[in-house]
């Protein structure tokens, strides 16, 4: 078997620098066990959880001066928690949850080169009836609505787990998903609006996406 390749690299977000270590690139893939395999994942969706992606830089970008005093925050399906690392920095209550077996291994050793605290993290299906997550005040995301029945899944796990006065921040690249979860989300009684990102010039390319915002 062929070894799995990393790579480090830092991202600047102005004065604070966050390190990563993350896979070298997308053809990268190491199932110890099969313990993907089983999950359901399969070799050519095994490293999306361990690469940076645009929409995840842009949600890392706009938690770095989101009002999050007193709140319990939930990254769901984190990748390489990238916002949880600058949220971790800026001492928020933060949470971790993906369902990727390497996601927690990947994230601990990301705190350990940021110098931060320890990130609770979570490995859950979005059907999964229960957690033990419990509720919280602000929940962010990036890039999860992959597929049409994502609408439903993640709406329905988001609902489990927020508070009855909330906040939900999602960055969508616009896959074409994102108006059947924001239906889904007005019928569990959650307003919401999408605006695009105010400064995107950090990107190599131009992001076509939205920020989706809702509260209950």
């Amino acid at each position: 078997m062929t070894p799995m390749r990393v790579r480090y690299q830092t991202i600047e977000f102005g004065d604070l620098d966050i390190h990563l270590r993350t896979l070298r690139d997308r053809q990268q893939f190491l199932d110890v066990d099969g313990a993907a395999e089983k999950l359901g994942i399969s070799s050519a969706l095994w490293p999306l959880f361990g690469v940076v992606w645009d929409s995840s830089e842009v949600l890392a970008h706009h938690m770095l001066d989101y009002q999050i005093g007193g709140k319990r925050i939930l990254e769901v399906g984190c990748g390489i928690a990238l916002a949880s690392l600058v949220l971790n920095h800026r001492q928020a209550d933060i949470t971790a949850t993906d369902y990727h077996p390497e996601a927690e291994n990947f994230l601990a050793e990301n705190v350990l080169l940021n110098e931060g605290n320890k990130i609770p993290f979570v490995r859950t299906a979005w059907e999964d009836a229960e957690s033990d997550l419990g509720e919280f005040d602000l929940l962010i995301g990036s890039d999860l609505l992959y597929e049409r029945t994502h609408a439903e899944l993640l709406s329905g796990f988001i609902d489990q787990h927020a508070k009855t006065h909330c906040e939900v921040v999602l960055v969508d690249p616009g896959r074409g998903n994102h108006a059947r979860f924001s239906r889904q989300m007005v019928s569990l009684g959650y307003t919401h609006r999408q605006d695009k990102p105010e400064n995107s010039d950090y990107l190599s390319r131009p992001f076509r996406g939205q920020i989706l915002s809702y509260s209950r």
